[in-house]
């Protein structure tokens, strides 16, 4: 693993929420967070099976996922507003979402979400594994940007 690699890891490994961005229908940006399950190059996400998102992910599977972390606010004169600036760092990537139906994938992918948040795995009902959207996005383009680090 690189150093850049390994620099966007820690900040997506970070991050407690994604944003995903998207487009509709009628060509109008929409974007929404998301938990997440983040390896191997990948961004595991999951939701119901019916609603906008899934939708306009199905019409068009492009999409633009961004994670900010480590935000403090800075000043060099704390009565001069344009002297504030904010310390970040963030990774925005770019993919094309890929739905998962296998049975056995749907856990495995819930199993790397739940981990990012409890550490553990789990065991799934037959019917919460059928129930549930799954979908991945293997990052094609990835930027990294640490501000006032």
């Amino acid at each position: 693993m690189t150093s850049q690699d390994e620099k966007i890891k820690q900040i997506i490994d970070k991050c407690d929420v994604c944003y995903i961005a998207m487009v509709d229908e009628d060509n109008m940006p929409y974007l929404l967070p998301f938990n997440f399950g983040f390896d191997k190059n990948c961004i595991y996400l999951h939701s119901s099976k019916t609603g906008k998102k899934i939708d306009v992910l199905k019409r068009n599977p492009n999409v633009c996922i961004a994670f900010s972390t480590d935000h403090l606010l800075l000043y060099q004169n704390e009565n001069v507003a344009c002297s504030f600036r904010m310390k970040s760092r963030s990774v925005i990537a770019y993919g094309q979402v890929k739905f998962i139906n296998d049975y056995e994938e749907k856990i495995k992918v819930l199993n790397i979400i739940m981990k990012k948040y409890t550490g553990r795995s789990f065991t799934y009902s037959t019917p919460a594994v059928k129930n549930v959207e799954i979908f991945i996005v293997p990052i094609d383009t990835v930027t990294v940007k640490e501000s006032g680090y």
